[in-house]
């Protein structure tokens, strides 16, 4: 927390993800990159089902996984590539050609996305908690959770029966949980209605392993794209 007040530059994602941040004394100029992106508002439906839940969620009205909209993620490209150049104007030339080679990995996922998500026969995806509404948004299916946004609530009997009929409604054949979530919940009801289970990554943490292995946001969101492609039955 000392270096984070000394430091020259905090990059933080905003939307209320650092509610800690106000509690410090900084010295660094702080780059919210929540500020210049695009953030997607809850339906109603979703603000319903989050807005009982545990008291480290933010109550609003916001979706604060931004990361997951390609369009955002070339936005904070932007913003932090603009923000090194001006604190360490000898390293343009570096700065610039490594955004340029991340906006290129945007693009090429980005398509990949577009061509694998364009003609699928399910258009429900049900996981643990709602961490992809931007791509549901996107790429036109439906997210539905068991406990709204905050990954770390208890769901209630009623919330269990509400995913139990969209699975029978839907003919949905795979239900998602989240690495660092209790997956207990989700494996009960993937037993009892007779589903598989697997994980997505929304790319909130990663695991210890990954952080070792060099895993990169294009390598998760790979792995994601396979999952949801083959979990709604594209073609």
């Amino acid at each position: 927390m000392a270096s984070l007040e000394k430091s020259s530059l905090l990059i933080i994602s905003g939307a209320g993800l650092e509610p800690w941040i106000d509690s410090m004394k900084l010295s660094s100029k702080i780059l919210d990159l929540s500020h210049f992106v695009k953030l997607r508002e809850l339906g109603a439906d979703e603000f319903e089902h989050h807005k009982h839940h545990d008291a480290q969620c933010a109550h609003n009205n916001i979706d604060p996984h931004y990361w997951l909209d390609f369009s955002n993620m070339k936005i904070a490209t932007l913003k932090i590539r603009d923000a090194l150049v001006e604190l360490k104007p000898d390293y343009k030339g570096y700065y610039i050609d490594n955004a340029n080679k991340y906006l290129s990995m945007l693009e090429k996922l980005e398509k990949s996305y577009n061509r694998y998500l364009q003609s699928c026969q399910s258009d429900t995806i049900i996981l643990n908690h709602n961490a992809i509404g931007y791509l549901a948004q996107n790429y036109n299916f439906h997210a539905e959770s068991l406990s709204g946004l905050s990954p770390e609530a208890n769901p209630t009997p009623s919330d269990m029966k509400r995913i139990f009929q969209k699975i029978k409604e839907n003919g949905v054949t795979t239900i998602f949980f989240e690495n660092f979530v209790s997956d207990k919940a989700m494996r009960t009801i993937a037993e009892d209605a007779h589903v598989k289970i697997d994980f997505l990554e929304p790319l909130g943490n990663i695991t210890a392993d990954e952080a070792k292995a060099n895993v990169t946001y294009e390598d998760i969101m790979y792995k994601n794209l396979k999952k949801l492609s083959k979990a709604l039955s594209c073609n």
